[in-house]
């Protein structure tokens, strides 16, 4: 069985920067990925320069042909369901749902994070019409009727603030949770209006928001929105390996990748949430700073 320097797990911007990295250090790097990064719904990904605008799939494609001219880099298309830590021999068994398996001295989890919405009809709507980061799609967006999908106040005043930067034609649905008296006021002073009635429905064509449908009926035109998810990591990768983790689930760090856990990394959303591309990207290549100078002083 052959043995990696390091597994990097999820090729996201996190990901495929980290292995770039290594790859130009020169070390054994097997990147596996199962192609479900969760910015694959996005017509569009903002904010990264040289490549504003890139489909999320074109820029995955750009990263992995530059790692295929690295020859000690190799990519494989699997699901990993198990990780299994030798600590005698310090090393990691990687398993994935094709019955594969592979060893690596370090390991680099950057499988990112996941969406859940209050609404599971949001979905439809997605990556066109409705989205969460104002930095990344907020442009498109400007002046247009908007919604703001929200149930926290703290939710609701961060995202509306925000949103009023770039259009200040905004309605805010709580979807049947209440409004502190004091933010309704502040709300209504900026002429933004707020239903706390539970929504019933969204409409529209093919991704592309219309109007929003409240319980008592009451449909109002809306043509795009931000809405506020909440998210989790999709694994327990880092939990079943010991690392540790704060009272709010983030997992404890260096701030340089390095985990409480000896030889297991972490980079990107896996590590710090929603995140732009570049700020992932960066975060995995600092990362693989990390994991090379270990590798280095380790066999120097």
């Amino acid at each position: 069985m052959n043995k990696f320097d390091c597994i990097v797990i999820g090729a996201g911007p996190a990901g495929l920067s980290a292995t770039l990295t290594l790859g130009r250090a020169r070390r054994k790097v097997a990147l596996i990925d199962n192609g479900t990064n969760r910015n694959r719904v996005t017509q569009e990904s903002h904010g990264f320069l040289t490549r504003d605008g890139i489909k999320p799939q074109e820029f995955k494609n750009i990263a992995i042909k530059e790692l295929e001219t690295y020859p000690s880099v190799s990519i494989s298309n699997e699901t990993v369901i198990k990780v299994d830590q030798d600590r005698q021999n310090n090393l990691f068994l990687v398993t994935t749902s094709n019955n594969k398996s592979y060893i690596t001295e370090k390991l680099l989890l950057a499988t990112g994070i996941q969406e859940e919405f209050p609404l599971s009809q949001i979905r439809q709507y997605y990556g066109k019409s409705l989205f969460s980061c104002p930095y990344c799609d907020g442009w498109e967006l400007r002046d247009q009727p908007l919604a703001i999908i929200a149930e926290k106040d703290e939710h609701i005043i961060h995202m509306t603030k925000m949103v009023f930067n770039w259009s200040k034609d905004l309605i805010v649905f709580t979807n049947g949770h209440q409004l502190s008296n004091h933010v309704r006021i502040d709300f209504e002073s900026k002429k933004i209006k707020v239903y706390t009635e539970v929504i019933k429905s969204l409409h529209g064509d093919n991704g592309h928001l219309e109007s929003i449908e409240l319980e008592s009926g009451e449909n109002i035109l809306r043509s795009g929105g931000f809405v506020v998810p909440s998210f989790y990591r999709p694994n327990k990768f880092a939990e079943q390996l010991n690392c540790q983790v704060d009272e709010s689930g983030e997992i404890i760090t260096d701030g340089a990748g390095r985990t409480t856990e000896n030889d297991v990394y972490i980079a990107g959303e896996t590590k710090s949430g929603p995140s732009s591309l570049m700020i992932a990207a960066a975060e995995g290549s600092r990362a693989a700073f990390s994991i090379n100078m270990d590798l280095t002083l380790a066999r120097f």
